[in-house]
Formats: structure tokens, sequence, C-alpha cells
């Protein structure tokens, strides 16, 4: 037989105890005669990642107490003593104290189960005119309304890396591509500003998210409200909210607030991923636009002269999987009966994912742009060759010639100086009177890419002086 180990039969005491202490006392199951099935259990539980919206959730707590104590339904003594073990709660997360327990269920029931240890008889209040459908509605609000904040703030910064380039290479010419075949002159400033005005549209989506956001669903209960006299109103000034969901229904029954939210994410994603893609092709001996900086960069296992765009590249790639979570929270969402249901626990690992992608790669991108080390003379020579053909179309209209005309004349020239392995820059007066008397010796200083910028002036065109004005609004805005 053998000898029981003393400090084994201690540590089996010591967890005995323990579980003892944080097992709850479950809140929500006096209708039930049996337990759950531990692996139902499991299965189940939101705690395991809805326990970060643990200050959202105390932050609403507090306000409902304050709430409940105005209009009487408990004691303003009461409310303290909630608001003062809400507050100590808090601290024992942070600090990595707080005992979770998968029987828990939810960071609410947790939170709660911990106050009615902390402060007895007052904590079992709380949840008066209160459902968890409600609750986590709220919470999921006040947590999108912070994280909106934060992803506006990050594009702002991405976006001020975008224009110190711009200023940086107002009259830096570059081709600019259609069908990833060169097409006309464009400068530096004007290509890296289609990004800006990107950002801008998605500083605007985030902001009318974070409008529909702050809508207060607390107060409809689990689906009927309450009969309870309690002050909706009040709670939505003190959390900041602007509007009160004014049907307790749609309040716990839908998330389109979260679709807002991942819909602005997705797009900003895949424009993230556009720019990652420039910056691949741009980085590679084919193109040879810029050179990565070394901190940006990762080498090869194998080959010991290479240098990796792998930032930019998985940046690309994660946009897959904001694109996912835009996908996933629609078909949550696109079966459903009214009101509340099980499904739409979903929604949160979704919107967390999403903000756990999105934020690093728009932080990480506004670092990258400045250190870019762009090789402004391999994309002049880029932007000349036959970029210059619609400027010599162009020039054959303003003489009087029809458009389709022109085109084919100059589509001549084009045709046969690839033939014979010239550029129109190459070209002579006489060989391009050859094809129409109406060039004139002006035609000549058209076949500069630096000219074809400075004569592009329309607006929203890359001419510099165009882009300085442009330049200097996105600034102020």
């Amino acid at each position: 037989m053998s000898v029981p180990d003393p400090a084994a039969q201690v540590s089996k005491r010591r967890n005995k105890v323990r579980a003892a202490v944080t097992r709850p006392q479950n809140l929500i199951r006096g209708r039930f005669a049996r337990p759950r099935l531990p692996e139902v259990e499991s299965f189940t539980a939101s705690l395991p990642f809805d326990r970060r919206l643990y200050r959202q959730d105390i932050r609403g707590s507090i306000a409902h107490a304050r709430m409940l104590a105005r209009v009487g339904i408990i004691s303003g003594a009461e409310a303290k003593r909630i608001e003062t073990g809400l507050r100590s709660i808090e601290r024992e997360i942070e600090s990595g104290r707080f005992a979770f327990d998968l029987a828990d269920e939810d960071i609410h029931l947790a939170i709660e189960r911990r106050l009615s240890a902390k402060i007895g008889a007052a904590a079992r209040k709380l949840h008066s005119a209160r459902s968890r459908n409600d609750q986590v509605a709220l919470d999921l609000r006040l947590y999108l309304c912070d994280e909106i904040e934060a992803i506006v703030g990050l594009i702002g910064a991405l976006s001020g890396a975008l224009l110190s380039v711009a200023r940086r290479h107002v009259e830096t010419v570059m081709p600019g591509y259609t069908h990833l075949q060169r097409a006309q002159p464009v400068s530096l400033a004007h290509h890296v500003l289609a990004y800006a005005e990107m950002l801008a549209r998605d500083r605007e989506r985030f902001s009318q998210a974070l409008e529909r956001a702050r809508v207060m669903p607390l107060g409809a209960g689990a689906l009927a409200a309450t009969t309870l006299p309690i002050d909706r109103r009040a709670v939505a000034r003190e959390l900041g909210f602007s509007r009160l969901c004014e049907n307790s229904m749609d309040a716990v029954a839908d998330r389109d607030f979260v679709l807002d939210f991942l819909a602005a994410a997705a797009t900003l994603a895949v424009h993230l991923s556009r720019m990652s893609e420039e910056i691949v092709l741009w980085s590679g001996a084919e193109f040879g636009f810029i050179e990565l900086p070394d901190e940006f960069s990762t080498g090869s296992s194998m080959m010991p002269q290479k240098k990796n765009p792998d930032l930019a590249e998985l940046i690309r790639g994660k946009s897959g999987r904001i694109i996912g979570d835009l996908v996933a929270m629609l078909t949550v969402l696109k079966g459903l009966p009214l009101a509340y249901n099980s499904d739409l626990q979903e929604d949160k690992e979704r919107v967390f994912d999403a903000v756990d992608t999105l934020k690093p790669a728009v932080s990480l991108m506004a670092k990258l742009w400045p250190r870019l080390h762009f090789q402004t003379g391999a994309m002049r020579r880029a932007a000349g060759g036959f970029a210059l053909a619609t400027d010599l179309a162009e020039y054959l209209v303003k003489r009087g010639v029809e458009f389709r005309r022109a085109h084919e004349i100059v589509a001549a020239i084009v045709r046969e100086a690839a033939a014979k392995g010239r550029s129109l820059e190459e070209l002579t007066l006489s060989d391009l009177r050859r094809y129409s008397e109406a060039f004139g010796p002006e035609a000549q200083g058209l076949l500069d890419p630096a000219n074809s910028l400075r004569n592009r002036r329309v607006i929203g065109g890359p001419a510099p002086a165009t882009v300085r004005r442009r330049l200097a609004r996105l600034v102020r805005e």
C-alpha cells in the first residue's frame, strides 16, 4: 500500500478551499434541479473572451446603481457600497488577483458574484430593472465607443504620415498605372494623397459608426423593459450616450451597430491591403521604386541577400480576417427571430478580433511610410517612354483635331516607335510632323514628364500647384 504524500494532501486541501471560495453560487439556476454538464458549461460560457469588457461592465453598473438610488429603488448608502465594491473589483481584475470561474458563464455574473461576496445583500439589488440582455448590449456599445475613438486617432496618425511624405514629393515624377501598366505621369505626392483621401472617408465611416453606437440600450430589460420607475435618460447622460434605444426589443436583439463598425473596419483593412500591395511591388527589383528600412524588413533563412516586405504582406493578409469578421457577423444575424438569442454571443469575438488586428496594422503603417527611402530617379525614368502619349493626343485636340482621329495618329506613332525601339522623348519635330501637320514646335516640350505634370492643373489633378492646395486643405481637416 502506498504511503500518502503529506505535501500532496496539504495541496489537495488547499485546492478544495480555493474551489469553495472561487466556485460561485450560481445566480441564475434557481429553476433547475441539476447542474449543467461540464462540457455544456464550457461550450456555452463567454467568460473566456467577454472578460475584457470588465471596465465597461463596471462603468455601466455604477451608473445603473446611482440611478436606482435616485429613483428610490435602493438607498444612497447601498449605491455607495455597490460603487465602492465595483471599483475594488476593477482593481482586482487589473492586478490579476480576481479569481475567474467558468461557472460564472460571463463577465456580468462573475462581477456580480464577487460583489455579493464583498458587500453582501446590497449587491443582490443591483440587477433590479436590468437583464444580461440589455447589460451586454450596453457593455459592447461602450467598448466600441472607446475603440472607435482610438482607431480614429490611429487613422489620423497614418494620414499625417502620408501628408509628410507628400509634402516632400510634390514634384517627384512617377508613372501612374492602370491594369498595372504604365499609363500617365503623376507625382509621388499625388499618388500618396489618393490614400489620404481614402483614409478621410474611413475616418468619416468610423465617426458615423460611433454615432450609431452611442445609443443607450439599458432599461430594455430582457426584451420588454421593466415596471420599475427607472430614469433611462439620466443613465444615458452619465455614460455619454446621445440617444436612447426607443424600442426595447430592438435594443437587445440587433447588432447593426456592430455591423457598422465591422464594415468600416473591413473597408479600412482593404485600403491598408492595397497600400501594402504597392509597397511590396515597389520594393521589388522589377520596380525598384523604394528601399525598405531594415527595421521593417525580414531576411531569409536560406538566401542571405533577401530583404523581404513581410510586414506589408502580413497586413495585406490580415485584411482577410477582418473581412471574415464582417461576413461572420452578417451570417449570425441573418436568420435570428426577435428578440435576444444566444447566437449574439458570437458578436464579441468578431469585434475583438477586428480591433486587435486592425489597430496594430494602422499603427505600424503610420510608422513605416516616413521611413521608406524613395528611389526618385527610378520613378522618373519609369514615367517616360510611352506614358506621354495622351499628352500628344490632347495637344492635337487643342489644335482642332477631333479626339478619335488624334487617338489614331498617336497610336500609330507609338506603334512605329516601339517597333524601332525608340521612346517618345527621342522623337524630333520632323518625326511627329510625318504623322500630322498639326504638330508645332511646342509639341516636343510635351515629351517631358515634368511638363506633363505641370499642365494637369484641373481640380483633382497632379499638377504641383493643385497638389499643394489640396495638401493644405487636408492638413487643416
